[in-house]
């Protein structure tokens, strides 16, 4: 060969082998890779100084050294700072042959209103599995909303020695997912209005005219419009061959103002908010209605974006989301409206869960929070799916559901389990010794725990403890009890609590002490666990149809249920328009399985009134109300913010907790 061409045949030999190099690392990156989590070291000290200081002594590790030791690329993170990202979706892509995890739901006895320690059991379990068990594990948790952080109850990153950090950022602003959600709800909103103003005030053509701009001298419909257009029956794409019926039937929703469900919303406990008339300038020439506010977190799209499963789906579920009912009773969509490609848009973003870390450097997913009566309370699917690829066949996803089992689990066993397709693996039922006094007889807990009394708490146990014990078993899914132990406890109520948990029914029943130890306090929930998920697990659903009565009658243990005429009329209506066949998501007082928050224990012989019926279409589901629903908290006398400061010097954050 000739020097010149032999170095051609080099240069393409060098090509061919750079190729199958960079083709290799790129089959590398798109497999699994094992976790090589460093966890940090805590040292816990007696007596547990405040959540903040503890929070404040452990430093994080950064964020982007975190996503690499559990097997996150480069590129599949958005960082927000130093200690918190979003993770992109493409990981699901990039893993979808990878076998998930094990699924953990975290769920509790009906609770005291001070509530049991769901999420400090879940933080403290994760901590156990991975920095003392080093088995790979994610917790899941609900972003939370600001009213509360607040208003009375305070941030909900865990508590003591096991929480997720920085607490601050967790309970603040985080990475704005709520208020992108509030911006996007109230969107709706203003379109509702200006809608309602615009067809009052102009003619059809006119109308026309404005919806459909010529441009250029040329009309054409939007792609959003044209999907109007088929819906109704309008099968043309010319805007010039409508007839005068057909640019009618297009132009008016005609809204009927008594008949509008959709309300604006703000992450505050505002009371005020509650019911406002709105339109009394004179620009909006008469068109009065009243309204209100919600907290952000009750909107409907919160719980969109709990239950979507892609950006597609998301996009798909705003689209239907239903804001009202027209003057001839048919519903109004948002994408009636003209506004759910605007609303995909503004959710982009907030649909990628936020990864944190637990004061071990354990990973946290923190994505979504939905309320646990008008919605089902669980954190986002995507948060699980993400995470149950993460963790690798032998890890642990452990996520917490809201409020009591016979509420937040069953939702999540009957609502978003349907969404998902996801099956769980074990329930850890969370339990305090202060609660089961109050089932079995004991005075409502307040600020004070009553003296020891063995007789009280057997006989929280054989009620309230025996009977979410049950539920879950409906679902064919083992039960592990986690006894979240408190200082005032007696190792004599623990013994008991452990002993008569595993008589109702339990695998186990372990005390935990993570509130004071971290992880290695909940080592004995961590191997209870782990033993219990080796099982097999038989779950089922509980309803195909008939769906209310079954709820009431075998979760809360009714007799049975009392329809009044307005939710016999809307089941009707709902069955009408195509939407029986959705789930049901029950809007029932959390602090008792009835209706009567006095009523303790395991009541019986009671009849359940569903008041009313109503439907989040987009999110997809119907809930039936049981009593009277308050969707916008208010301030009590002395809030949080009381106690809440900033140092200017030091920007360091003084009194959340």
């Amino acid at each position: 060969m000739s020097s010149k061409s032999g170095f051609r045949y080099l240069t393409a030999a060098y090509r061919s082998q750079n190729v199958v190099r960079s083709g290799r690392r790129w089959l590398q990156e798109q497999q699994y890779r094992p976790w090589q989590l460093r966890s940090l070291k805590l040292q816990p000290l007696t007596p547990v100084p405040s959540d903040i200081e503890i929070s404040r002594a452990q430093t994080p590790k950064p964020v982007d050294q975190l996503a690499e030791e559990i097997g996150l690329l480069p590129e599949e993170l958005e960082a927000y700072g130093r200690s918190k990202a979003k993770v992109r979706l493409s990981l699901l892509d990039r893993l979808h042959a990878q076998p998930d995890g094990k699924y953990v739901l975290v769920a509790g006895i009906t609770p005291t209103p001070l509530g049991e320690g769901k999420s400090t059991v879940t933080i403290g379990l994760v901590q156990a599995l991975s920095a003392h068990l080093k088995l790979n594990s994610f917790a899941c948790l609900r972003q939370p909303s600001q009213g509360p952080t607040f208003g009375v109850k305070g941030g909900a990153a865990g508590g003591g020695y096991a929480q997720v950090i920085p607490m601050e950022e967790f309970n603040l602003h985080l990475t704005g997912d709520i208020h992108a959600i509030t911006a996007a709800n109230n969107l709706v909103a203003a379109a509702i209005d200006a809608r309602m103003l615009h067809e009052a005030t102009q003619s059809d053509k006119a109308l026309f005219s404005r919806l459909v701009p010529s441009v250029n001298g040329v009309r054409r419909f939007s792609p959003i419009q044209i999907s109007r257009l088929n819906r109704l029956g309008i099968n043309k794409t010319d805007p010039a061959s409508l007839t005068p019926e057909e640019i009618s039937t297009f132009v008016r929703l005609d809204l009927d103002p008594s008949k509008i469900t959709w309300q604006r919303v703000l992450d505050t406990n505002d009371r005020f908010l509650r019911k406002i008339t709105v339109g009394q300038a004179s620009t909006e020439k008469g068109q009065i209605r009243e309204t209100g506010f919600d907290i952000a977190v009750a909107s409907e799209i919160m719980a969109i974006l709990a239950l979507a499963d892609s950006l597609e789906d998301m996009k798909n579920r705003l689209a239907r989301m239903v804001v009202g009912t027209s003057r001839s009773g048919e519903p109004v969509t948002a994408e009636d409206l003209g506004v759910s490609g605007a609303l995909a848009v503004l959710m982009k973003d907030a649909i990628k869960p936020t990864l944190m870390q637990t004061l071990e450097g354990t990973p946290v997913f923190v994505h979504a929070g939905p309320f646990a009566n008008i919605a089902h309370g669980n954190s986002s699917v995507l948060a699980d799916k993400l995470a149950l690829k993460l963790v690798g066949r032998d890890g642990f996803v452990v996520t917490e559901a809201g409020f009591g089992a016979d509420i937040g689990m069953e939702k999540f066993f009957n609502i978003k389990c349907r969404a998902s397709g996801l099956r769980p693996n074990v329930v850890v039922l969370v339990a305090t010794v202060r609660a089961l006094k109050m089932h079995g007889g004991g005075p409502n807990v307040r600020l004070h725990l009553s003296p020891s009394n063995l007789s009280l708490v057997a006989g929280g146990c054989h009620s309230n403890l025996r009977k979410q014990i049950q539920i879950a078993h409906l679902f064919g899914v083992p039960v592990v009890v986690a006894l979240n132990v408190f200082r005032t406890d007696t190792q004599a109520e623990i013994d008991l609590v452990c002993q008569l948990a595993k008589e109702c029914g339990a695998s186990d029943a372990v005390p935990c002490h993570h509130w004071a130890q971290g992880g290695r306090g909940s080592l004995e929930l961590a191997q209870a666990v782990n033993e219990a998920a080796s099982r097999p697990s038989n779950f089922q659903f509980l309803y195909n149809k008939e769906k209310i009565r079954t709820i009431a009658k075998k979760v809360y243990g009714a007799d049975d249920i009392k329809l009044s005429p307005e939710a016999e009329a809307k089941i009707d209506y709902y069955s009408q328009q195509g939407y029986g066949s959705l789930p049901i998501c029950m809007a029932k007082t959390h602090l008792s399985l009835s209706h009567m928050p006095d009523k303790k224990g395991a009541p019986t012989g009671f009849v359940l009134p569903i008041r009313d019926v109503r439907a989040s279409i987009g999110a997809g589901f119907v809930y039936p109300l049981v009593g009277t629903m308050s969707t916008m908290p208010g301030l009590p006398t002395r809030p949080c913010f009381y106690d809440i400061d900033l140092d200017p010097v030091t920007e360091e954050i003084t009194g959340l907790f």
